[in-house]
């Protein structure tokens, strides 16, 4: 059954969250774990993040610095297939345009095919890490570049061109939004109408970058619904866990932080006290967002799974 089935067929607000693939030298027990303790919560699927190569300056004997690519932590494609062998939860791997070329995307749609992994969520990815320009003829620059080669995929067209027997089952994803507009994009009217071209051109949900203010995500939905966007905007929630997240998650993010929050999380003297009125303001605004019929809840895991099964626990 496909997410979106999953989602529109559960009867209450159903429950979704992403897990980061452990750095290279880990064993998958790291992600059993987090999903051994958050799996009493029902969850829909599970999300799995995808992390390119990074450049590196290596020091060489002589002195010199030699850039090399590096690669931290295992694919998504493997993970996937692991979670959903052992758990039969159905999951998401993150399909990236940055650090991918073309045919590395092709073999992974290949490889999820087979493997039995239909659901994905296409990304740009993140380009603070990459060289300034990437070949276009190699890379996709957007995701609704990437959303047509897994489109065209899905009809048996290979990214050279030639064309194969279209898979008995094709693949279905979901696409990112941003209710505090996208980083790059000039204005909100510009950021909604390339996400009505991602709908239009097949994407059957949106997960929202993390936000701490339902308003802002209230008002997004509004003007996505008076734009036509009928497809169900999945709220992404994190729970605050640091101190210094009062700072860095607005700068990465561009995630506002309402002044309530912010004075209460100033006010405490470390991160366990941080954690406490994280869960809090977190708890408080889920039960707000089911109150208002949101059809899903997804929460972003990263250093944050107790805290997450905190919230769960009160909410589920």
């Amino acid at each position: 059954m496909k997410v979106i089935d999953l989602i529109n067929g559960s009867q209450t607000t159903a429950f979704s969250f992403e897990i980061l693939p452990p750095l290279k030298g880990n064993s998958i027990q790291k992600v059993y774990n987090v999903i051994d303790k958050l799996k009493e919560f029902d969850p829909k699927y599970i999300n799995i993040t995808s992390h390119h190569s990074e450049y590196i300056y290596k020091t060489l004997p002589d002195g010199s610095f030699q850039k090399v690519n590096i690669r931290k932590r295992p694919g998504s494609v493997a993970i996937a297939s692991a979670i959903q062998n052992r758990y039969g939860i159905p999951a998401v791997p993150h399909i990236i345009c940055k650090g991918f070329t073309k045919d590395e995307t092709e073999y992974a749609l290949i490889d999820l095919n087979f493997l039995g992994v239909y659901d994905l969520l296409l990304l740009r990815g993140d380009v603070k890490t990459l060289e300034a320009e990437q070949n276009a003829d190699l890379y996709h620059e957007h995701a609704t570049d990437l959303q047509e080669q897994i489109n065209n995929f899905n009809k048996g067209i290979a990214v050279d061109g030639s064309t194969f027997e279209a898979t008995e089952t094709p693949f279905s994803y979901g696409m990112a939004c941003y209710p505090e507009k996208h980083e790059e994009a000039p204005n909100m009217e510009s950021d909604i109408f390339y996400l009505k071209e991602k709908v239009k051109n097949g994407a059957d949900y949106l997960v929202t970058q993390m936000f701490f203010d339902n308003e802002k995500y209230y008002s997004f939905v509004d003007r996505c619904r008076a734009e036509g966007i009928t497809v169900p905007i999945i709220p992404g929630i994190k729970p605050v866990v640091f101190k210094n997240q009062l700072t860095v998650l607005p700068k990465i993010f561009r995630s506002d932080i309402p002044e309530p929050f912010a004075s209460e999380l100033r006010k405490c003297k470390n991160d366990d006290e941080v954690k406490a009125v994280g869960v809090e303001w977190c708890i408080q605004q889920c039960k707000d967002l089911i109150a208002h019929g949101v059809p899903s809840l997804h929460f972003y895991t990263m250093m944050a799974t107790d805290s997450v099964y905190k919230v769960a626990k009160e909410i589920y």
